[in-house]
């Protein structure tokens, strides 16, 4: 398939190309994972500025989408991909091979930051679902921020940056700019935007009058958001309710995924919540 990308996308590549950590929080279907393989095949042969990339993505979309999307166009067909999951020995393997991108899921980022150790070699790191690092506390964001000055080039994707509010953005804009703009640490992050008061649960942080904007102006250099609805033709939603039973068991964990945003499953795999 030749690639003729829309007016959009060329902008949104332009600005990934452009800059050294940059964030595209666009809307599913406006083409993140199309624009970054565009820009990765372009700096890896047009520039030659890097001679491998590496993919953090959910799980699925690690088994198949970009792989399935870099076959899919003319322009990234010669791209190699490395799908690096399965058992360790799997993992090992697929770094291993040669190629040009190498997609790896989130819940493997902290036993690759451990694997590769003093030889973390990826400069350039694109993380699809940007959002599945809100959590500061997560043990996935802190490996990754401790390899985060070996890198030279980092995209954060996603369509959900604050899927529960401005608090969510503050370890997603770090991983973009290690702290220059929101604060080296989260609670230096709360202080300047956030107003405590203590519940009997724990603490609860509201935003400061006028803090979404200062915020927003803080980011605007490196983040590029764009809406569906500003760019596309959709036909309104058809929206079916359909009743669901739950058992006892299921009830609980459903109840635990709202509360918490994330549940974890059998065999050590989470379920992120978008909101």
């Amino acid at each position: 398939m030749q690639y003729v990308p829309h007016d959009y996308q060329t902008i949104a590549a332009d600005w990934v190309r452009e800059k050294p950590y940059a964030g595209l929080l666009l809307d599913m279907g406006l083409g993140k994972t199309v624009i970054s393989l565009t820009v990765i095949e372009e700096l890896l042969y047009d520039s030659l500025q890097y001679e491998k990339v590496l993919v953090i993505a959910p799980k699925k979309v690690a088994e198949d989408t970009w792989t399935r999307e870099a076959r899919k166009r003319a322009h990234t067909r010669h791209l190699r991909v490395s799908r690096v999951l399965g058992t360790a020995g799997q993992r090992k393997a697929a770094l291993r091979v040669k190629a040009d991108i190498y997609v790896i899921n989130r819940e493997n980022v902290v036993w690759l930051v451990d694997y590769l150790g003093d030889n973390w070699d990826f400069e350039f790191v694109v993380i699809d679902e940007l959002s599945s690092f809100k959590n500061h506390r997560s043990k996935r964001f802190r490996a990754l921020r401790k390899v985060r000055p070996l890198m030279k080039r980092v995209v954060g994707l996603t369509g959900t940056p604050v899927p529960n509010g401005y608090l969510d953005l503050w370890s997603q804009i770090y991983l973009l700019d290690r702290g220059e703009r929101l604060g080296k640490t989260i609670t230096d992050y709360r202080r300047r935007f956030f107003d405590a008061s203590y519940r009997p649960w724990g603490q609860e942080y509201k935003l400061k009058p006028g803090a979404e904007e200062k915020i927003n102006e803080l980011i605007k250099d490196i983040c590029l958001s764009m809406k569906a609805k500003d760019y596309l033709k959709m036909e309104e939603p058809l929206l079916i309710d359909v009743p669901v039973v739950l058992t006892d068991k299921e009830m609980s964990m459903y109840q635990t995924l709202q509360r918490e945003a994330v549940l974890e499953i059998t065999g050590g795999e989470a379920i992120t919540a978008a909101n």
